[in-house]
């Protein structure tokens, strides 16, 4: 055996027949449906590894797109252990940053200059304020969240502002057309693209030069793509264009855990796939290796509900594992201190906090369970609370560079201009802003020659003087492209912001003292990392770099922290202990989603909470909860009704009649201990032979034939006294404890 099929054979060993079937497929479309805890990304990156080894590409041939940077480092570093250096050639990226990189290539082609300035949620919320103030809109009844809103969600469908105005149908629509012409014009003024426009450009070029779509799409002769069911329709576009004539396109996703509508996610894009491909092989990867079959059980029950599904049915070989844990609480006090309490005992019996995450629906939920860890001394972290480059300091500091790369830039001038304060207040700012835009020159030029503007006082011209002075030095510095750590410093220093706040002495002052040392070490690390075979360091590529780190990848892995976050920040991790709150109508599922018919997505967002959890999972419901100020009393959330009674540790009959056959079949009993649909013995429960069991009606011998209503046909491997088979289902090759007279099982 030759070393290069040895390698290929190392390369296939430890796969499962369907992760092995979806790594060598050849040529074409190829959808690959990954249940939670599937191994998807050990799929994608044998398939990235296989295509180089066998041949079938090279390594500059291969684009590979994910969601989040974190994820894409991930796969990099996998991709890398694999195949080596030569990873270094692939594109291996988020959408974003592949369409930032095409667009530093040809922008020129649609006016841009290879400096332009991304502009982050805050930037583009602060334009629309500015179009709206210009256009003397009343921001209390439009306000520049809700605009701003709208028109993101016009690019990320490919409406332009004039196509947007052609479908115009309410006072509202119209005000945001005005809004959204301006804005457009005003970003593109301004050299400056919003991350909505990274994507929108990147499929303006492709389409307007027929020259550039042929060049990616004989670059990328295989396109790989993460997270397929999060993709929007301009995302969908961009991958057409590019894939759409070789169609080897292979995407990865799970429509259960599409997640992400309020975002423009567009959940047909996975399961109209065949539609756009009809050559397509779908493959199916259930086998979890994650979690608990009772856990996988309840997931697969919950998720049956929804209509709009490709059906999968997850299955594991890591045993049955202890029932999930149903509690009803007074109030939302009394759930805090419970799941408090359970920390406590938990880390008494030696688990460490690092190993249990706590879920809600809203950011609202977390405050009382805060306010009792700290008085219970239990550390945790609150992931999705104010991120890094959101703190006023980091985008003051950022704001600072940005000018030095693109003098044009009048959000960042506007932001800088009196950070710290130096006397420029907003009269005489608007001024400067005014005479730039009638004199047709920029605002660095405008503020350098302050005396050439009407109007200006004497002091604010002195102020000017000042601050462009320090300017200036600091633009000849970063035109000789020192290392961007070093400028950063230079910046923080001669702008006299650690001085301002060295002044305050305050705490406060001193926090954000050391978040701007945090963001100079994220220089530092900038320039000592970046591949110089690709592109040299440069302020313009650190100031992409942090523009497009998403919210996601702020998460710290502390040791000892119970992790505290909300469903839609939970996607993508796992822990041992997972605590899912405020399971309740109203609350989750939410009021909001019941009323406007998105209840099929926050059942998906159950399906995604529950399948975090690897060994335990608590479900609570409080019978009381405070909702804006008032106490109001909810029921249980169908979503705890739709897992059947068996795989809990409840005995209740549900308050949400499903009325399916598997869940008739579990609403049985009084013992929590055994479950009719085969979830075995709890770990340390023991068996109750009394509980409902009886010799039954029906005898069952070792070897017999058998067909259950869920799982399909089996095979009796053993019976044990009060009435109970063991059965080994074909289907997913598990061996179940079933109560012969309650469970819906024949004979064949």
């Amino acid at each position: 055996m030759s070393a290069h099929v040895a390698d290929l054979d190392a390369l296939l060993a430890g796969l499962n027949e369907p992760q092995r079937e979806a790594v060598v497929h050849g040529e074409g479309p190829l959808l690959i449906l990954a249940g939670a805890g599937s191994g998807k990304t050990r799929v994608l990156t044998h398939r990235i590894a296989y295509l180089v080894g066998t041949g079938q590409a090279r390594p500059d041939e291969i684009l590979a797109i994910t969601f989040t940077n974190k994820a894409a480092q991930e796969m990099r570093e996998r991709v890398e252990l694999l195949v080596g250096r030569r990873t270094r050639a692939m594109w291996v990226m988020t959408f974003h940053a592949a369409c930032a990189r095409m667009l530093r290539a040809d922008a020129h082609r649609l006016g841009y200059t290879r400096q332009f300035t991304i502009y982050d949620q805050s930037d583009a919320r602060r334009l629309v304020k500015r179009c709206i103030d210009e256009l003397d809109i009343d921001p209390k009844r439009f306000t520049p969240g809700a605009i701003h809103h709208e028109i993101s969600d016009a690019k990320n469908k490919l409406r332009d502002a004039e196509g947007y105005g052609r479908l115009v149908g309410s006072f509202f629509e119209q005000t945001v057309a005005d809004v959204y012409k301006l804005y457009e014009a005003e970003l593109h003024r301004m050299n400056a693209m919003d991350f909505d426009d990274l994507l929108v450009r990147a499929v303006n070029l492709m389409e307007l030069f027929p020259e550039v779509r042929e060049r990616y799409a004989r670059a990328f002769r295989h396109v790989l793509v993460d997270e397929y069911q999060d993709t929007n329709h301009v995302q969908y576009r961009w991958l057409q264009l590019i894939a759409g004539e070789h169609r080897n396109l292979a995407v990865v996703g799970d429509d259960s855990q599409s997640i992400y509508g309020f975002r423009g996610a567009d959940i047909r894009n996975i399961l109209n796939f065949e539609d756009d491909f009809p050559e397509a092989v779908v493959i199916k990867l259930e086998q979890n290796y994650r979690s608990t079959q009772t856990i996988l059980d309840a997931a697969n029950a919950v998720i049956r509900n929804n209509r709009g599904q490709r059906e999968k049915d997850l299955w594991t070989d890591l045993g049955i594992g202890d029932p999930i844990k149903v509690r009803e609480l007074e109030d939302e006090h009394a759930e805090a201190r419970f799941v408090a309490g359970e920390i406590e005992r938990l880390v008494d019996e030696g688990v460490s906090r690092a190993e249990l995450a706590v879920f809600y629906r809203t950011n609202a939920q977390s405050r009382v369970l805060e306010d009792t860890l700290v008085r219970a001394q239990i550390g945790y972290q609150v992931i999705g609370g104010t991120k890094f480059y959101e703190r006023a300091e980091i985008k003051d500091a950022v704001a600072y560079l940005t000018m030095l790369v693109n003098p044009q830039d009048v959000v960042a001038f506007t932001r800088i201009a009196n950070s710290p304060r130096r006397g420029i207040g907003q009269t005489s700012l608007s001024r400067v802003i005014s005479w730039a835009n009638t004199a047709g020159i920029t605002i660095w030029e405008a503020a350098l020659e302050p005396d050439s503007v009407p109007g200006l006082g004497t002091a604010a011209r002195k102020a000017f003087h000042r601050f462009m002075g320090s300017m200036r030095v600091l633009g000849e510095r970063a035109a000789a492209n020192p290392p961007v750590a070093e400028l950063l410093r230079e910046v923080l220093a001669e702008s006299g912001y650690l001085d301002a706040l060295e002044a305050e002495r305050t705490i406060e002052a001193q926090g954000r003292t050391e978040n701007l040392e945090e963001l100079v070490n994220v220089a530092a690390e900038y320039d000592a990392t970046t591949d110089l075979r690709e592109e040299p360091p440069s302020l313009a590529g650190f100031l992409q770099q942090i523009a497009l780190v998403a919210d996601a990848d702020g998460r710290r892995d502390d040791v000892g922290l119970v992790t505290l976050m909300t469903l839609h920040n939970a996607k993508g991790l796992e822990y041992p202990i997972v605590f899912l709150l405020g399971c309740e109508e109203g609350i989750f599922p939410h009021q909001r989603a019941i009323e406007e018919g998105g209840l099929e997505e926050e059942r998906r967002l159950a399906y995604v909470g529950i399948t975090r959890a690897q060994r335990d999972l608590y479900m609570t419901y409080a019978r009381t909860r405070a909702v804006f100020g008032s106490r109001s009393f909810g029921a249980r959330s169908r979503f705890v009704d739709e897992i059947p009674v068996g795989l809990t540790d409840r005995n209740e009959r549900p308050a949400f009649g499903v009325g399916s056959v598997r869940e008739r079949a579990t609403t049985w009993g009084s013992s929590p201990n055994l479950s009719p649909l085969g979830s075995g013995p709890i770990p340390g429960g023991g068996w109750d032979s009394g509980a409902g069991g009886g010799t039954g009606s029906t005898e069952y011998r070792l070897g017999d034939d058998v067909v259950h209503a869920a799982f399909g046909e089996g095979v009796v491997t053993a019976v044990e006294g009060g009435g109970i088979v063991v059965i080994r289902f074909a289907r997913d090759r598990s061996e179940r404890k079933l109560v012969a007279d309650l469970a819906p099982i024949e004979k064949r």
